[in-house]
């Protein structure tokens, strides 16, 4: 096979990255895979603790794309095994584990979410059951040999949860462990995934090592942040936009998001080239560009790239049609509640006193006075999800944005 040069293939690697550790030894690979005509195998894992992809993931499902574009071969790890430990990063508290069963159900959908990124036919998809769940406990003493406790000390949420003397279970050490022990099996030549797992691909590289097999090349992406715009993109805190969402949904929430993440959106959630994320943040710095159209632009990219660009215009006419046709006024009283989601809509109602009682709320429902983001409600038993700001309009008059 014939792959692209070195600096052609340096560079598209490494446009968009983090980090890149050790370049030399990239290099290398890629020096060697073009002489040999034997393309370097990819590593992206994936721990499917819960069934949706998000614009999050595809930062990094995209780069693997590239790789595939290459000519190099792509594995499409899902974790099923590691995920019944549960990923420790960036967590302040132990993890739940899930059961293999609910593991295995979640990576299906994974499985068919990715292919809307990736070309799923020529990657390698694989559960790390098949090589983990075989481990003896003889296996996993002599895995765990080959790293010390302090070792796994130095990362930062370990290190923080002893210091503050937060429990740390010692199933928690084994997730790296086993993670790598992954790179141990499939021989990768690159991992790939977000700044947050570089201590786990370090962990990879020694265990590799300590099994004569070559170390593998640690390749991070950046982590977006989700629509609240301060915690990271995370299926667990509601605030991420999924591969999946309705074209609607999916600009909406684009347009939540603060002016202060519009150009990263628009680099690493839209896939604009870093001098097209430049322009926009130079754009918004000097006043030449304005925060709402820089919004709607990324919005629909976004739109365009999962559901085409026809859904694109579509979801951004009703966006025009539900906020700014409508007879909404310009400030409207934001407020986050306490309650869960998905929620009752009489409960929502009664709760932010849009209503003076659920039975007031109903009858107003079972009148048509209530409408969320310009949908009228006709259900006295319909739910809300409120994991995004939602527009609640109750009456003629009162209008209210509501979340959890």
């Amino acid at each position: 096979m014939t792959f692209a040069s070195l600096n052609e293939q340096l560079d598209i690697i490494k446009r968009g990255a983090a980090e890149l550790l050790p370049e030399e030894e990239l290099a290398k690979k890629i020096e060697r895979s073009i002489a040999t005509g034997k393309p370097m195998r990819i590593k992206l894992g994936c721990d499917p603790s819960r069934p949706d992809l998000h614009i999050g993931h595809a930062v990094v499902l995209n780069k693997l794309a590239e790789f595939q574009q290459l000519g190099h071969e792509v594995v499409f790890i899902i974790g099923d095994f590691t995920a019944m430990i549960g990923d420790p990063t960036g967590k302040s508290k132990t993890r739940p584990p899930l059961t293999l069963e609910e593991t295995r159900i979640n990576g299906q959908t994974y499985f068919e979410q990715a292919g809307k990124i990736l070309d799923v036919a020529s990657a390698t998809v694989v559960y790390n059951s098949e090589w983990l769940d075989k481990l003896s406990f003889a296996d996993v003493i002599r895995m765990t040999a080959n790293y010390t406790v302090s070792q796994m000390l130095e990362r930062d949420d370990f290190h923080k949860r002893f210091n503050t003397e937060q429990p740390i279970s010692l199933h928690e050490f084994l997730y790296p462990l086993a993670q790598a022990m992954d790179s141990v099996h499939l021989k990768n030549d690159i991992e790939i995934g977000g700044t947050d797992q570089k201590f786990n691909f370090l962990v990879a590289r020694e265990l590799q090592r300590a099994y004569g097999i070559e170390p593998q090349i640690i390749l991070t992406m950046p982590i977006l942040e989700g629509t609240d715009g301060v915690e990271k993109m995370s299926k667990s805190l509601g605030n991420y936009i999924a591969i999946t969402d309705s074209p609607r949904e999916m600009f909406g929430k684009t347009m939540s998001i603060p002016d202060t993440l519009i150009a990263r959106y628009a680099q690493h959630g839209a896939f604009a080239t870093a001098a097209e994320a430049e322009a926009i943040s130079n754009g918004l710095t000097d006043g030449s560009l304005h925060p709402r159209n820089a919004k709607v632009d990324v919005a629909k990219r976004i739109v365009a790239r999962y559901h085409g660009i026809a859904a694109a215009d579509a979801a951004f006419a009703e966006f025009e049609r539900m906020f700014v046709k409508k007879d909404v006024p310009d400030e409207i009283e934001e407020l986050t509640i306490d309650i869960a989601s998905p929620a009752p809509v009489v409960d929502v109602i009664a709760l932010t006193h849009l209503a003076p009682s659920k039975s007031e709320a109903r009858r107003l429902i079972q009148g048509g006075g209530v409408s969320i983001d310009g949908e009228r409600v006709t259900d006295i038993h319909a739910t809300i999800d409120l994991t995004t700001q939602r527009l609640l309009k109750v009456g003629k008059r009162k209008f209210l944005k509501v979340k959890v």
